[in-house]
């Protein structure tokens, strides 16, 4: 089911390139079908969402209805378990709390000569959360899209989600969006939900910004208005790397590499591992779990198609190896995981530790589980308040300060043919 390969060998070389080169956008027909529908949406606002609506999701949404209502988020309480409350809240201060530490302020820095250099920190003024719909329901991942907009600020932050055939928004999700601090909830999915954020209809308005997952329609969606909008990015198939010695426990590394092979068929689950021992019994125990699995067909061709245990001589190896995949998730499974650290340059989240598996951080840790996908984590970071604000330089100098530098701009404007440039501080030399 799963293959153990040597580092080094061309089955590892090209083991990495299909993980680094695997992609569900690459599809014409779809990014055709998305571009129409962004262009009516742009043309003909409610009319075309509207019709969207009726088509793929079955239901007869109006600028009444399209907004969940008060009385709709109450009833959403009442059909949600207690308990599963109480640990979104659980879940909801923690993820506050880690981001509130990701806070930075604007700074204004004066110098001699009445120069006066800084920085100027805004939140944007509107955010826009897609949700998948369907039957499957994701409070977590409307927690880490929506929490870390409200505490960098954001004024208004609104969500789409496909309704189902009644209009009916799964409980869950609206709760969770409650308890995380959504401003208005729409009743609308799909590429056309994302055109309407990013262009504003009748009802929805538009927005600065778009997060949030969904499938290849809305991927391709957000990829496609990115420009009139910021996105937060086009996430790819799910990743887990595994680096373990003979301190790990076989079946806990089994199981970590489960957790993310069940996503779907393309997802990648590794184990890099110095001990030939370790990588027989995960392999062993891979199959015992598989069996009981509810997806066992999806974990199946995920671990035949982009899953491996890869033998190593040493740690350089294993991180070397690494830092090439770039996974969304790494966990460190060895004796002294800390002292690996320093040699991990790129990874979306690290897990260090025996106690400290992947789905830790899908749900409780705090800090945040979007995360860069596909190799992007060696340029791109986990969603923080980061995306949620933007800066401005700020400039003042007085005369003096000003003559100080006039001759060098000059001297640099001219060198690049830029005359009117130079003009302006000329005549005020």
């Amino acid at each position: 089911m799963i293959s153990v390969i040597k580092y080094g060998d061309e089955k590892g070389k090209k083991l990495v390139e299909d993980i680094l080169s695997r992609s569900q956008l690459e599809n014409k027909e779809v990014q055709q079908t998305v571009d129409a529908i962004i262009a009516d949406i742009r043309a003909n606002g409610d009319k075309a969402l509207f019709e969207y609506t009726r088509k793929f999701d079955g239901y007869e949404v109006t600028a009444e209805n399209i907004l969940v209502t008060k009385d709709e988020i109450e009833q959403a309480y009442k059909e949600v378990d207690d308990d599963l409350i109480e640990v979104i809240r659980k879940s909801a201060a923690r993820i506050a709390a880690f981001h509130e530490k990701q806070k930075i302020n604007s700074w204004l820095e004066p110098s001699k000569n009445g120069e006066m250099l800084g920085q100027l920190v805004r939140p944007l003024e509107r955010v826009g959360v897609y949700v998948p719909g369907g039957k499957a329901a994701y409070p977590s991942s409307v927690l880490m899209n929506i929490i870390p907009a409200k505490v960098a600020g954001v004024e208004d932050i609104v969500m789409t989600t496909p309704p189902g055939k009644v209009g009916k928004i799964n409980p869950t999700t609206i709760v969770a969006a409650d308890i995380a601090g959504v401003d208005k909830i729409y009743k609308a999915g799909g590429a056309q939900a994302v055109a309407a954020l990013a262009f504003g209809t009748e009802s929805v308005p538009k927005v600065d910004k778009i997060v949030g997952p969904g499938n290849i329609f809305v991927a391709l969606a957000k990829r496609s208005v990115y420009g009139y909008v910021n996105i937060d990015s086009v996430a790819g198939p799910s990743e887990i790397l595994v680096i373990a010695d003979d301190s790990a426990n076989s079946t806990y590394v089994a199981a970590d590499l489960l957790s993310q092979a069940e996503h779907d068929e393309m997802a990648s689950a590794i184990l890099i591992t110095t001990s030939p021992r370790l990588a027989e019994e995960v392999s062993k125990e891979l199959e015992k779990q598989t069996a009981v699995l509810e997806r066992k067909e999806i974990i199946e061709k995920s671990l035949q198609n982009y899953g491996a245990i890869i033998l190593v001589k040493d740690y350089d190896e294993a991180c070397a190896l690494s830092n090439a995949v770039a996974p969304e998730h790494m966990e460190i499974c060895t004796k002294e995981p800390f002292s690996l650290l320093p040699k991990i340059q790129n990874a979306g989240a690290i897990f260090l530790g025996h106690y400290t598996p992947e789905p830790l951080g899908d749900y409780m840790a705090g800090p945040n589980h979007v995360l860069p996908t596909g190799g992007t984590a060696r340029f791109f970071s986990p969603l923080s308040i980061d995306d949620y604000i933007k800066k401005s330089s700020i400039l003042s100098f007085s005369e003096e300060a000003f003559k100080d530098l006039g001759k060098d701009v000059i001297r640099f404007a001219e060198a690049e043919g830029l005359t009117a440039h130079a003009n302006s501080v000329k005549v005020r030399m």
